[in-house]
């Protein structure tokens, strides 16, 4: 098994879910960290949603706020995701292009 630690970046993020990133077949990945940056001049709310390839899709937050100058780290410190092949980790906003993304993750293929 080969492991590859990797930086997925997404930048002006709106009101629809936008994939951030995809996890490859024959891969697992643990999400070691996730930054949402507020790029606006106003407060934000954002989510967060996991899409597994079962079928069952949860949040991993929900209308969040993330003030003016700030960033939410919905995934960090202790805390890590596992995401199995297929699964999808997507970011949104209740403001057109208001969020840039930054995910850190270790795929294990």
């Amino acid at each position: 098994m080969a492991n590859a630690f990797k930086v997925k970046t997404k930048i002006g993020l709106g009101t629809a879910d936008s994939a951030v990133y995809t996890c490859p077949g024959a891969t697992q990945t643990t999400i070691i960290g996730l930054n949402l940056a507020n790029i606006k001049n106003t407060a934000i709310t954002a989510n967060v949603r996991l899409t597994n390839n079962d079928g069952e899709n949860s949040y991993i937050i929900k209308n969040a706020p993330i003030p003016i100058g700030s960033s939410l780290v919905p995934v960090g410190g202790p805390q890590k995701l596992v995401m199995e092949a297929s699964d999808i980790i997507s970011v949104s906003s209740d403001t057109d292009s208001s969020i840039d993304a930054t995910l850190s993750i270790l795929e294990i293929t």
